[in-house]
């Protein structure tokens, strides 16, 4: 950035996937189908997503979905950037849902573990609302990054 310019962050058109039960809200937004992840930008769908969880929906995949989940976790790794933020803290995370026999430590191992393996951030945000602004920083930083062109890959 040039001296004196001010700093303008682009506000991106974020991508939800139109399989998104719940789509977050964002300033500028289309739906379209993603090949991987919930959130993405427009012009760089194949390049950066933000995949949401809830914490049962992360027990849920991690438990029952754990081959479908990991495929994802797979393609999310061949983006420039991804992420995978949780609608919860982590310490409310080690609490399992009533109805999920996996064990918390099970859950966490398994995310802990794919982060450093597939270099895929894991994000506890706390609740879905911290969660949405943290999706929608991630995807503003990425888009200013990509516009200024240092984003490293």
């Amino acid at each position: 950035m040039a001296a004196g310019r001010p700093h303008t962050e682009p506000e991106p058109v974020v991508v939800i996937d139109t399989r998104e039960q719940r789509p977050y809200a964002f300033p500028r937004s289309v739906v379209r189908t993603l090949s991987s992840g919930d959130y993405s930008i427009e012009g760089y769908e194949t390049v950066v997503a933000i995949e949401r969880k809830s914490k049962e929906d992360a027990y849920g995949t991690i438990g029952g979905g754990r081959e479908r989940f990991h495929r994802e976790v797979e393609r999310l790794a061949g983006y420039d950037y991804a992420a995978i933020v949780v609608e919860s803290s982590l310490p409310a995370f080690l609490k399992p849902p009533p109805y999920s026999q996996l064990h918390p430590n099970a859950a966490i191992g398994t995310l802990l573990s794919w982060s450093v393996r597939y270099r895929l951030p894991v994000l506890f945000a706390g609740d879905r609302e911290h969660a949405q602004a943290a999706t929608h920083h991630l995807l503003k930083r990425f888009a200013w990054y990509a516009q200024e062109g240092t984003l490293v890959r």
